[in-house]
């Protein structure tokens, strides 16, 4: 079976590795790939949102599946296109990936659906969003209504902060992402990532993991890509996961479904458990980075077979094993991210990781056989333990052993879930 992967960054590379391992999978391809994703797979120099280089690509070489990584790509159609070409692909088609390509189309849905999130207003204009934000002080949050790389959301910790990024987003600062905004409630609570698989009926959800979005310690700083992840979460009970599929997933699929979008491929669903309850924070259409890199190292079934299983309509008759533990991503950025940041520096060390810990390249390359950085966020290094201090324990040794100039991480992935056991754990680790 020949599988080709479209994107480049650290969800693709830990996607190729599980994939890699699937008995029925003859060859990979990866457009564009990466320095890492290349020593698994032929990567070949066709950009993730070159549709019809891609489809072109797929035809030419017999492709028999085709995996979405970013959300970019499936948000303008490539879906549509490689199904309209006969072409097995995974990921939503264009319609039902406005989940994520429209944080006010995700709020209907979840309107009429009775789905919980967060009270919030829409505006297409600055003037009434600063006159709300006037009206009602304090803390909100502000969000692009388009795609923003992840970084269309800021937490306001007050009114001046709020309105400083509503001017900002009408300013220009996101592109067309920006000409709406919505302002919504400030929540507190413990966020979680539950990432399901979809065939546009059944529903499967992953292990829940949580993400680690502010650049600093202790949740500090701007947000960002994302910094980490770690799952399962400890406090994410069967209780709660019960609800979450019966009260969110469930009714998000049926609700597509209804429309006449069939929601096909991975529904992520962003969530906070808040003292009132459950609300879903945000919708996304793919796989997230970098919750991605420890649930493939806990996949402990066949990743492209419960793939086929969504596009085929035959979730239903699927189970999904896990390898007992927990594992956990830290990603290690350039200096200067979510800044403007230097590309081009050499990565030294990648030949010294320990055994045991996988690192996924995000932003590199590779020039004249050297591995350099090429993005904010340029490597996720990934373990596998018996628990979460024992994962934390190996990544952070295996973290010793890398550097590039400006090289920066967090130290407390997984903080909160420690703190819940009364554990210290990462939070002491340098």
């Amino acid at each position: 079976m020949r599988i080709l992967v479209v994107g480049g960054g650290g969800r693709e590379h830990a996607l190729v590795w599980k994939i890699a391992q699937s008995p029925g999978v003859t060859e990979i391809y990866c457009a564009p790939g990466n320095a890492g994703i290349a020593s698994l797979a032929t990567c070949v120099p066709i950009k993730a949102d070159d549709i019809p280089g891609l489809l072109a690509f797929a035809r030419q070489t017999t492709i028999d599946l085709t995996i979405v990584g970013p959300e970019a790509p499936l948000v303008v159609g490539i879906a549509d296109a490689f199904q309209e070409a006969g072409l097995p692909v995974f990921g939503p088609y264009r319609a039902a990936a406005q989940l994520e390509g429209s944080k006010v189309f995700a709020k209907e849905i979840m309107q009429q659906s009775g789905i919980p999130t967060a009270r919030h207003v829409a505006f297409t204009e600055a003037g009434p969003a600063l006159a709300y934000l006037e009206e009602h002080p304090g803390p909100a949050v502000v969000k692009a209504d388009g795609l923003a790389a992840g970084k269309g959301v800021v937490v306001a910790a007050d009114t001046a902060a709020a309105r400083e990024a509503v001017t900002a987003m009408f300013g220009g600062r996101f592109g067309a992402a920006g000409k709406r905004v919505i302002i919504e409630e400030y929540l507190e609570g413990e966020e979680v990532s539950i990432l399901a698989l979809c065939d546009g009926e059944t529903v499967r959800p992953l292990l829940p993991s949580q993400d680690h979005k502010r650049v600093g310690e202790g949740d500090s700083g701007p947000n960002t890509g994302g910094m980490g992840a770690y799952a399962p979460v400890p406090f994410y009970t069967p209780e709660i996961a019960a609800r979450v599929e019966e009260e969110i997933l469930r009714p998000t699929v049926r609700a597509m479904a209804a429309a006449g979008h069939p929601y096909r491929g991975v529904l992520y669903a962003g969530l906070m458990l808040t003292r009132e309850g459950l609300k879903v924070l945000e919708f996304n259409c793919r796989f997230g980075d970098p919750e991605t890199q420890p649930l493939m190292l806990l996949l402990k079934s066949d990743l492209v077979e419960l793939m086929l299983a969504a596009i085929n309509g035959e979730l239903a008759g699927t189970r999904i094993a896990w390898y007992p533990g927990a594992a956990v991503g830290v990603v290690l950025a350039a200096g200067g991210y979510p800044g403007p940041y230097v590309k081009g520096d050499p990565i030294i060390g990648l030949d010294r990781v320990p055994s045991g810990v996988e690192v996924f390249h995000a932003g590199t390359a590779l020039v004249a056989g050297q591995v350099v950085t090429a993005g904010g966020r340029v490597l996720c290094a990934t373990a596998r333990g018996a628990d979460l201090p024992a994962a934390l324990d190996r990544v952070y040794d295996g973290i010793r052993a890398i550097h590039f100039p400006g090289m920066h991480y967090r130290r407390d992935i997984g903080r909160r879930a420690l703190k819940e056991a009364g554990s210290k754990g990462s939070e002491t680790r340098s």
